[in-house]
């Protein structure tokens, strides 16, 4: 065997090490550790061989009782090909693994889920929804993460399809929960329901369709999506399907042009793009207007410039008030489907989970707190127990 020397050097690792984000990673942020004893010989013979032969032999004539006697009720496959990592686009797989190690340490952290995280080395709907599918029986959940639009919908799609638990893709729905949760207060806020709000919303990538369809859903009034070509709208040539039937299904006024020009009069902007927004086009908006600039690490406003005009303003960041982040959403949605053995998560398992959320902020709303904090102990609690009493209501829990 050929061994390849490192192409890294030591100094240059110490080099690394002084910025104390490389000195957090350094060797990763995740490790396995037993719950259970192994001392002497009887709790090897417990553990392992041979006492593990009667509860293998047990799980072979009735494959449910891998729920019982096995992790796999309390374990999430954390997945991505790295083609879509953060605000840093196609990376590949290596490279979107600290990613998916902080996906999967959050899990634990926020709902004593456990995780791992599986990094691809392919990128073909086929190749990775088999490569799932091969995957999924060691699993009790499947969080899909950073892949890119529009073929994260459609492994997406077929993986709920073929797989009887939890699927989950964490860009779409996470964000579109927190998103709703916090617009619900914020209309609140401002003494409007969501019949009566106008959203123009920037990027129409995973994120930004999936929060467009998902305020649809809840009864927004309307709403323009733009990519980079500006408002996607019914005829407007290049669209492929998924952007086609958003097009159908949004921007009732008609509107054309680019995401400036549609905020002129709005009463939201959520900003899922990376692309800048000016001062001007906020000044636009109409009076009480909400600002939701989720773009990290870059908002596509300053939240001190939108907030000369608008009366709510959020970002995706942690150092400023309003912080709209999926850590609110995806570790309790799981923990709340995996506790009732749910073979799915619904849309009104998601609309639970929005409502829980905004309900936690209760008689403490105001302009600088329209969502809770990640750091909130009431929160994974409250998305939980919703997420739970859903399923059932559903009809899709097994417990």
């Amino acid at each position: 065997m050929t061994v390849t020397p490192s192409s890294v050097s030591l100094e240059a690792l110490e080099a690394l090490d002084l910025d104390p984000a490389f000195a957090l990673h350094r060797g990763g942020k995740m490790e396995i550790r037993s719950t259970v004893p192994v001392r002497d010989a009887g709790d090897l013979a417990l553990a392992y061989t041979p006492g593990v032969a009667r509860v293998c032999s047990a799980i072979a004539d009735e494959p449910e009782l891998a729920k019982d006697y096995t992790w796999i009720s309390n374990v999430v496959a954390v997945v991505s090909d790295g083609t879509a990592v953060l605000g840093l686009g196609d990376i590949g797989p290596a490279a979107a693994m600290p990613v998916m190690e902080g996906k999967a340490l959050l899990f634990k952290e926020f709902a004593g889920v456990d995780a791992v995280p599986i990094c691809l080395d392919c990128t073909g709907v086929d190749e990775l929804v088999e490569t799932v599918v091969r995957l999924a029986p060691s699993f009790g959940g499947i969080n899909l993460e950073d892949i890119s639009a529009p073929r994260c919908f459609e492994v997406e799609a077929r993986l709920r399809e073929i797989l009887d638990i939890p699927v989950f893709h964490d860009d779409q729905h996470g964000t579109a929960i927190v998103t709703l949760a916090a617009l619900k207060n914020a209309a609140r806020l401002t003494g409007r329901s969501l019949g009566e709000l106008r959203v123009v919303v920037a990027g129409a990538g995973a994120s930004g369709i999936a929060v467009s369809r998902f305020l649809l859903d809840a009864g927004v009034g309307d709403i323009a999506v733009a990519d980079s070509k500006g408002i996607v709208h019914e005829g407007r040539d290049g669209l492929n399907p998924v952007k086609q039937a958003l097009a159908r299904d949004s921007n009732r006024a008609g509107l054309r042009g680019s995401t400036e020009e549609a905020l002129a009069g709005a009463d939201v902007f959520v900003g899922l793009s990376g692309s800048t927004v000016s001062e001007e086009a906020i000044a636009s908006m109409a009076p009480d207007s909400i600002v939701f600039a989720l773009s990290n690490p870059t908002p596509e406003v300053r939240p001190e410039v939108a907030a000369r005009y608008a009366r709510v303003v959020a970002t995706g960041r942690s150092d400023f008030p309003n912080q709209i982040n999926n850590v609110l959403a995806f570790p309790g949605v799981f923990r709340g489907a995996m506790d009732v053995r749910a073979t799915t998560i619904t849309e009104n398992m998601k609309v639970a989970a929005a409502e829980a959320l905004a309900a936690v902020v209760g008689d403490d709303l105001a302009a600088d707190h329209v969502i809770p904090s990640p750091f909130d102990e009431r929160v994974a609690p409250a998305v939980i127990a919703a997420v739970s009493a859903q399923a059932r209501a559903d009809g899709v829990a097994r417990l």
